[in-house]
């Protein structure tokens, strides 16, 4: 007998909101048999890990008590330690029982959702989004509704966030820096944002929530300030992580934390753990969470990631491409030349440049860049970039 659907419909529409990811990123053409002089591709480690990091690990792997490998819930003096280091970073306090240890920044995303969201809800996000938002809404058993932003500036658009609210929204996913444009949002833009999820609540007879994607918080350019949404508004949950600060995505270590000033914390406090207990165990392991205290204060070199920023966008401007400045995260947003980014995305990686093609961000027409690469493909690169565009502008003027 023939099985007519063996999976959740819910997972399909996640498998068919993953299939750009899975097409291009997991097939890698620097993961390939062709010679890369520059992976751009993904914000993936290129050179040694910020040092002190292996030593945490090395030393919190050694056991001092019988019980070190038990289960660690929520190690207390890792909340602690994150409480502390949020605090001074957005100038409030947070407390120690409002962090939630979870495996990264992805993780504390899927936490919040899980815990605020029903089936039948929706949830805003922005677009061009993180590889997994829309897949993670889905996931959750929500609705996703994607709310554009505008190119080249890709600022905050609180007018068009507050035109898609309705009786249904339950969250707004946000994410501030703006991964892949490299924004940060105003404290003007999101005390207007905050103004208007007010009002909404009042109107629809429910709070609304902010989750926000913080996983770049500490990724800044120019000396500029971050201000999180939590600071505005208290209906928020902030996610971050520090496999972005120390560049180890492979080790997942974050946390979610609750906005200072949120009615009836208490219920949200309990709600959180046990979501957190019964999605599988979502939690850091044991050693990770014992390491957290010492990894908070390690950072990748910024210095290192705004010089190659210094050197490309100049250049990339002067053989002809349209790029924005960005003022934090790893990446790069040039319009790929002639309108094709799947093409021109070709082109360079058939001259050893791996790059992300825009439309697996959903923005078609651009390609993104990880600044994590070394000064060395930085500098092999240009020379591909120049030729290139050269080819493009070339072969349009033939058409």
């Amino acid at each position: 007998m023939m099985v007519k659907q063996l999976i959740a419909n819910r997972v399909l529409a996640l498998q068919q909101a993953l299939q750009p990811f899975f097409e291009t990123v997991l097939q890698d053409p620097a993961h390939g048999e062709r010679t890369m002089i520059a992976n751009f591709m993904t914000g993936d480690p290129q050179e040694p890990p910020p040092p002190g990091f292996v030593e945490a690990l090395q030393r919190y792997s050694v056991p001092t008590a019988t019980d070190w490998f038990a289960y660690r819930f929520q190690h207390e003096p890792a909340r602690q330690a994150a409480a502390t280091s949020l605090g001074t970073e957005l100038g409030v306090e947070f407390t120690a029982e409002d962090i939630f240890l979870t495996r990264a920044a992805g993780g504390a995303i899927a936490l919040a959702l899980h815990t605020v969201v029903d089936p039948g809800d929706e949830v805003v996000f922005l677009s061009p989004p993180w590889f997994f938002y829309e897949a993670m809404i889905l996931a959750s058993g929500a609705t996703p509704v994607r709310v554009r932003l505008e190119p080249p500036a890709f600022d905050l658009g609180v007018e068009a966030i507050l035109t898609a609210l309705g009786p249904r929204t339950r969250a707004i996913l946000i994410n501030t820096p703006h991964n892949p444009s490299g924004r940060i949002y105003s404290a003007a833009a999101l005390q207007r944002l905050a103004n208007g999820l007010a009002e909404a609540a009042v109107r629809y007879g429910r709070p609304i929530w902010v989750i926000s994607d913080e996983a770049y918080s500490r990724i800044l350019f120019d000396d500029r300030r971050f201000v999180s949404p939590g600071i505005f508004y208290p209906y928020s949950m902030l996610a971050h992580t520090y496999s972005k600060t120390t560049l180890t995505p492979g080790q997942r270590l974050g946390y979610l934390a609750l906005a200072p000033g949120l009615p009836q914390a208490e219920t949200m406090r309990a709600a959180l753990l046990h979501v957190l207990l019964s999605s599988g165990l979502a939690m850091p392991d044991a050693v990770m969470q014992y390491a957290l205290p010492d990894i908070d204060g390690l950072r990748i070199n910024v210095a290192a990631i705004q010089r190659r920023r210094d050197r490309m966008v100049p250049e990339l401007r002067r053989q002809g491409y349209h790029v924005p400045l960005p003022e934090a995260t790893f990446y790069l947003l040039p319009q790929a030349p002639g309108g094709d980014d799947r093409t021109f995305c070709a082109l360079l990686a058939e001259n050893g440049v791996a790059v992300l093609p825009g439309h697996v961000i959903e923005l078609p027409g651009y390609f993104r860049i990880s600044l994590t690469a070394t000064d060395e493909m930085v500098e092999r690169s240009l020379p591909v970039f120049a030729h290139a565009i050269q080819h493009a502008n070339s072969s349009a003027l033939r058409t």
